[in-house]
């Protein structure tokens, strides 16, 4: 790295390692890999059975339909992604089974020197597995056949956060969520399209006026789409004043129902 600070460390356990192939060639993390801005590894559990078959799953006791991952070639998996992450590295296995993950937390994870992430596959894993994690993450509250894909959503909202990884350093902290607001709406050429026109001021040149009217319309469209964190909000007077003077633009999205 330019600066000489060592490269965020990812690590994901994983039993289909291939899926990540794609993500790491044409994301913007791939592009961060080859900067040496990041470091990636996979590890899979299947490298630590010892039956023939390479088994990793088994019955639930109790019964139940599906099959649950077996605790010791997990561990044992884990035990490696340890040895492979940074020290310090945050380990945290996804589960719809916690906290969904927002952009507090994907920033404090990007804080830390690396990130370990436990794919479940099947219906979940052992429950012990949880006292070998630091903590568990859901990305919203549905059911996917594995972690894999959960864990791509991770990667890239935390990598995204790590310094030089995006060109433009101001870029993430104007981003929804970011404030605790949504993103205000964005334009580019042409300034008419279809009879839909780019609101004047952010043809005006005046700088203090668009970052009144972005500020008004980032509160306007979480009140709109996000009630719920649009609650949570101190407005001041200023707040009030803006969006009393810059009306919310017509975008026909609604919330959903």
């Amino acid at each position: 790295m330019t600066d000489g600070s060592p490269p965020y460390g990812v690590v994901v356990v994983t039993l289909f390692p291939e899926m990540f192939d794609s993500f790491y060639q044409a994301s913007l993390v791939g592009k961060a890999t080859d900067a040496g801005l990041v470091v990636e590894h996979r590890v899979d559990p299947r490298e630590f059975t010892r039956d023939v078959h390479r088994t990793v799953d088994d019955a639930p006791f109790g019964g139940g339909a599906g099959m649950i991952m077996k605790p010791e070639p997990l561990a044992a998996a884990i035990a490696r992604a340890r040895d492979l992450a940074p020290v310090g590295a945050v380990c945290a296995l996804l589960s719809p089974q916690a906290r969904p993950l927002d952009q507090e937390r994907a920033e404090g994870l990007a804080r830390a020197p690396g990130l370990i992430l436990v794919c479940g596959r099947y219906e979940g894993v052992d429950d012990r597995i949880r006292s070998l994690v630091d903590e568990t993450i859901s990305i919203g509250d549905y059911v996917l056949s594995g972690g894999e894909v959960a864990s791509m959503v991770v990667v890239e909202a935390v990598t995204r956060l790590v310094p030089g990884v995006l060109g433009n350093a101001v870029s993430p902290q104007e981003e929804s969520f970011a404030e605790g607001v949504l993103e205000y709406p964005q334009y580019t050429r042409p300034a008419s399209w279809e009879g839909r026109e780019v609101p004047e001021v952010l043809r005006s040149g005046d700088h203090a006026r668009v970052r009144g009217w972005r500020r008004a319309q980032a509160l306007h469209r979480t009140q709109a789409l996000r009630p719920d964190l649009f609650a949570r909000l101190d407005l001041d007077d200023a707040d009030r004043r803006l969006m009393k003077e810059h009306p919310p633009v017509e975008d026909g999205v609604q919330e959903p129902q």
